[in-house]
């Protein structure tokens, strides 16, 4: 199995990802978990530079490069021949974050961003894609709370908005995309992905 799990900055989804791990390891399965940007030293480099709050403004073109040079290295180097050995694959983003932040948050045209997500990964899509949902005012509250801010952290409420609105606006389209509460306590949003992943496996 091949699972991504999505969100804005605050979601969850490293939380949610251990959960997921450790019942997947505990049912006997081997996991391979990787992130986006990363999983590889050229994808770390890339999201050292990526995240840099005092990198400035970026042109959105090149933000979306910048992400697709790190998932290619990352898929061809890590995913496929993890999926190739029978292990499930844990990725904390992929391609519905590009869709997310650079074509609703940054304004790409979505076809431009398919084709790039495409060329970069051969055409590989998760089997199954969790979107941990949380509102912005909460996820601003988490980020806060985390210590000091990169430069996505730094970005307006209302880019957020549009990366959040472009997310749900995925999951009516797209039946891989499976939407979580992330309101919810732990718990209750690791029951409702282990589900999801139950339907699958």
């Amino acid at each position: 199995m091949f699972i991504s799990v999505e969100g804005i900055e605050g979601s969850g989804k490293s939380t949610l990802l251990d959960g997921i791990q450790h019942a997947l390891e505990t049912d006997g399965h081997r996991i391979v978990r990787v992130r986006e940007p990363g999983g590889t030293p050229a994808g770390d480099r890339v999201r050292e530079l990526f995240l840099d709050a005092a990198l400035g403004k970026v042109d959105p073109l090149a933000e979306m490069m910048l992400i697709n040079a790190s998932r290619a290295q990352l898929t061809q180097d890590v995913i496929r021949p993890a999926l190739a050995k029978g292990f499930v694959v844990l990725c904390d983003r992929y391609v519905h974050s590009s869709l997310a932040y650079q074509g609703f948050g940054r304004g790409i045209p979505l076809e431009t961003v398919r084709e790039v997500c495409r060329i970069a990964t051969n055409g590989l899509m998760p089997d199954l894609t969790i979107f941990v949902d949380v509102s912005v005012e909460t996820s601003m509250e988490r980020v806060a709370q985390r210590g000091k801010p990169d430069r996505l952290d730094r970005e307006s409420a209302a880019f957020h908005q549009r990366v959040r609105d472009g997310y749900r606006r995925l999951a009516l389209t797209d039946d891989r995309i499976v939407t979580v509460d992330g309101e919810l306590d732990a718990d209750a949003v690791l029951d409702a992905a282990l589900a999801a992943v139950a339907v699958i496996a």
